[in-house]
Parts: structure tokens; C-alpha cells; sequence
């Protein structure tokens, strides 16, 4: 078993027994992909998980065949999806505050309209606020979230919906907004709680994106719990396994040799940029680096269940280890 695979095994479970995963990356990296496949691996184990998806399309549910809203809708046994957006988020925490008959006037008023267009942080701040709802503040009545996991949106507004409570604490400070910005902003420090998981890919932008995330994060205080480099091609032959192949080729009159040979030093070629990514960024990053490597499935269950397959093997080979 290899050092990525016993290390994958021991985060992920380390990450799913926490109560809020933070999925974050650059577009395109699998960020959906991954917290679903999170999701699945915890579900699958018994977890009661709900996931929050930020985009509006809730590509996770929608494979499901569902669509949900503000109220979280079951999608898979002991899994549960609902839409975290940010007018819809505001609305919600307001329901739970403000009586009923003032709430329909509110939101029926032109000035609440423009003052919700206008102010994108008042929208953030309340989506982190019903991520901390749903974990410290559901009602007793309702059964407890053993895991809620948070497809965030791209980097650049993810990290400003994560600032907000931070950024309110010390604008309103001790007054009613600034309590309650605290208390969120605490509630997302505890790492025994709350884990951020950046998603990279090996491409140098995506790498330099990811770096600044983790560089937003340490400046808040947050701990970077683990970082998935997603979509790793995995080294199944060297240059000079090439070398051999193109003279044993040449000898038996092989057609298409050249551009076989080009395919597969591509392929080499490709898996030394991986390496040195790798270790650059191992060299920076303080968090383990769990490698999932690509997939040909195409459509986020497959793909979700088909990441979900290679987390759920590396942890029963590590437990299987472990008992041996």
C-alpha cells in the first residue's frame, strides 16, 4: 500500500467524523465531484449528512433526481441536500427570527428588494450563519446533522462568504450582529468541528488559486484540514520503459510507431510535471495532500460514486492493515 493511499484512508475518516466539510477551489477542479463523493463514503458509513449546495442548479441533487430547496429533501438514504442561496439564506434565518406578519410586509417592500441587490455581504454572512444554524441551533425537535458538507462556490466568493463573520465581528462588534458574527466566526475556528478542504488539480494556475486560498485561510485563523489533488494521472511507465518499447517496435515493424512514441512520452512527460507539483506544493502546504486520480466516468453520480469507490478501498485496506 502506498504512503498516499494510507494517508487518504486515515484523513478522509478523520474528515468525515467532523460536523461541516468546506469544499473549496478554483471552477473546475471536481469540487462538486468531491463533496459528493464525501458525502456517499459518510452516508454509506451510517452518517446522517446533509449537503449544501451553492449552486443554484444543485448539480448533486439533480443527479439524484431531485430538487430541493431552503428545506433539506432526502436524496439517498441517510443523505439529504438543500440549496444554500444567499436571498433564499437571508429569508430563512429572517423566518426564524422575525414574526410572520411583519416578515411578509418586509419582504413585500421595494427597499428590502434593493437593499438584498446591494448588499452581497448581508447575503454571505447569512449563508455561513445557516451552515452554524443547522449544526448548533437546529431544533431539538428535529434529528441532529451527524455531518453537513458545503459545496462553497469558486474561490474568489467563497472566500469572501467565509470573511463575512470575521469582517462583521470587528465592524459591529459587541452589538446584537457583531454576538452573533462571533459566535459563527468561533464556531468555524474549532478544527475538531469544522474542516476547510481545498481541491487542486496539477495545472500551475489552479495551483497558484489553491496557494492563495490556503494563504486567505491561515490569515483567518483557519486550518486548512486536508488538501485532494484531484484527477492525478497515474505513472505507469518511465522514459525508459518508452526507450525499450520504441526499439523492440522498430525491430518488428510496428506501424504507427512515432506517434506511439509521442503519446507515451506526452504521458511521461505529464506525470514529471505532476511530481514536481506535488512536491512544490508539499513543501508549502502544512495539510496532508490526498491524490484521487482520474476518472473516465462522466456525470457527478458516476464520478462521485466512482471517487467514492477509491476513498471507501484505500480505508478497508487500511483497516484490514491495521487488524493484521
Amino acid at each position: 500500500m502506498t504512503f498516499a493511499e494510507s494517508e487518504l484512508s486515515y484523513v478522509i475518516d478523520s474528515l468525515i467524523r467532523r460536523r461541516v466539510i468546506m469544499t473549496l477551489g478554483k471552477g473546475g477542479v471536481g469540487r462538486t465531484s468531491v463533496s459528493a463523493a464525501l458525502a456517499l463514503v459518510a452516508a454509506r458509513g451510517g452518517r446522517r449528512v446533509l449537503v449544501m449546495e451553492t449552486d443554484a442548479r444543485t448539480p448533486i441533487a439533480a443527479a439524484c433526481g431531485k430538487r430541493p430547496g431552503l428545506a433539506p429533501l432526502e436524496l439517498q438514504p441517510n443523505l439529504w441536500g438543500l440549496f444554500l442561496g444567499g436571498q433564499e439564506a437571508l429569508e430563512d434565518y429572517l423566518g426564524m427570527t422575525v414574526p410572520g406578519p411583519i416578515l411578509r410586509v418586509v419582504f413585500a417592500s421595494s427597499l428590502y428588494r434593493y437593499f438584498v441587490r446591494a448588499a452581497p455581504a448581508v447575503r454571505e454572512l447569512t449563508m455561513m450563519g445557516k451552515i452554524y444554524h443547522e449544526i448548533v441551533r437546529r431544533p431539538k425537535s428535529l434529528p441532529a446533522w451527524d455531518l453537513i458538507i458545503v459545496d462553497a462556490p469558486a474561490s474568489g466568493q467563497a472566500l469572501s462568504m467565509i470573511k463575512m463573520p470575521f469582517a462583521a465581528r470587528e465592524v459591529f462588534a459587541d452589538s446584537m450582529v457583531g454576538g452573533e458574527a462571533g459566535e459563527v466566526a468561533a464556531f468555524f475556528r474549532d478544527e475538531t468541528c469544522c474542516a476547510m478542504l481545498p481541491v487542486s488539480t496539477p495545472e500551475p494556475l489552479v495551483i497558484a488559486e489553491t496557494l492563495e486560498i490556503e494563504r486567505a485561510l491561515d490569515e483567518l485563523g483557519l486550518a486548512t484540514a486536508a488538501m485532494i489533488f484531484n484527477r492525478l494521472v497515474p505513472a505507469r511507465f518511465t522514459a525508459v520503459d518508452v526507450a525499450r518499447m520504441v526499439r523492440r517496435a522498430r525491430q518488428s515493424r510496428l506501424q504507427h510507431l512515432d506517434d506511439l512514441a509521442e503519446i507515451a512520452r506526452a504521458r511521461v512527460s505529464h506525470g514529471n510535471r505532476q511530481r514536481r507539483a506535488l512536491k512544490m506544493m508539499a513543501r508549502q502546504i502544512k495539510a496532508p495532500l490526498l491524490l484521487l486520480e482520474e476518472s473516465s466516468a462522466t456525470g457527478v453520480v458516476a464520478l462521485a460514486t466512482e471517487l467514492a469507490a477509491q476513498i471507501e478501498a484505500s480505508m478497508k485496506t487500511q483497516a484490514e492493515t491495521a487488524q493484521a
